[in-house]
């Protein structure tokens, strides 16, 4: 091409230079001298519950999209469920003897949704009795697993992410993966229906293989205080080594939403509260045979 073909050229400019490496780096290296200097300097909001969105922007989730994207291979289906502004209470069912898929969970709505939203996770007492994890729990914006907490949430308009099953379902043998557990007394409906808040169901496949639990050391895990003692094929046998998870191909998907703000007046109606739970439960249960016949192979590209 002539030059006086070049419009750019034609007019006086020549064509932005493309990033050199160090240009890059260099600005990396800004960026994370800012960041240290507002973190250093205090110059940085967290709520009342302790979250801390500029953290778990720079550090924690940049960590979690490699295991999301590049080590799970994570498809996520169903966004559109997730309402872009506003409150929700997404209901997820829980596996894998370490709960990765709740961490999963939060990384793929905030990577996913077109407005990048997050998911406060409600966590077991035993989150918050650990000093590092219930640190790092707070400041990703997880909170104590009770009603009030989550009300106060919903009320400000977040979405709220809860596993009714707690460590029945992250505690479970291999042989009953995919089985959901029992939902506990369905508190979780009633601070929805106290709150008027849409109740949005969601499968998750691929946290059961992680670390199949194949054995549960009772003794062990009374001795140490812990809700139980996994024995998996790499655990306790490599030490450390043992607590790489295994690479399982993950689906998720979001499930039509349950309106509630129609059953406000029946927050402490025992039936209501257990036929909606319930119809939560079906609907899971349901999505989870779906997706495992999508996935034939646990460890598949």
């Amino acid at each position: 091409m002539t030059a006086d073909a070049d419009p750019a050229r034609r007019n006086g400019h020549r064509p932005a230079a493309p990033d050199q490496p160090g240009d890059v780096w260099d600005r990396r290296v800004a960026t994370g001298l800012a960041f240290l200097r507002r973190r250093l300097a205090g110059d940085y909001e967290v709520d009342e519950f302790g979250f801390d969105p500029e953290l778990t922007d720079a550090v924690f989730h940049p960590l979690l999209r490699r295991l999301y994207r590049d080590w799970f291979r994570t498809e996520v289906t169903g966004l559109e469920n997730v309402p872009t502004d506003g409150a929700g209470l997404v209901v997820g069912n829980h596996s894998g003897t370490v709960a990765l898929d709740a961490l999963i969970l939060s990384t793929a709505l905030h990577h996913e949704h077109p407005d990048h939203r997050y998911l406060r996770l409600l966590g077991a007492d035993l989150v918050f009795r650990m000093p590092v994890v219930s640190e790092i729990a707070r400041k990703t914006g997880g909170t104590m697993a009770c009603n009030p907490d989550a009300e106060r949430l919903m009320r400000n308009g977040d979405l709220v992410g809860v596993f009714p099953e707690g460590f029945k379902g992250v505690g479970k043998l291999y042989a009953d993966r995919y089985k959901l557990q029992r939902f506990g007394r369905g508190g979780f409906v009633s601070a929805a229906l106290r709150t008027g808040t849409p109740i949005i169901p969601v499968a998750i496949v691929g946290g059961e293989e992680i670390y199949p639990m194949l054995a549960d050391i009772k003794p062990l895990a009374r001795l140490l205080k812990l809700p139980y003692f996994p024995v998996t094929p790499t655990f306790p046998w490599l030490g450390p080594l043992g607590m790489v998870p295994l690479p399982s191909k993950w689906l998720i998907e979001f499930c039509p939403p349950i309106p509630t703000a129609h059953l406000m007046d029946s927050a402490d109606d025992p039936l209501v509260v257990f036929n909606l739970a319930d119809q939560v439960r079906e609907t899971i249960q349901q999505t989870l045979h779906q997706l495992l016949e999508r996935r034939p192979d646990p460890f598949g590209p």
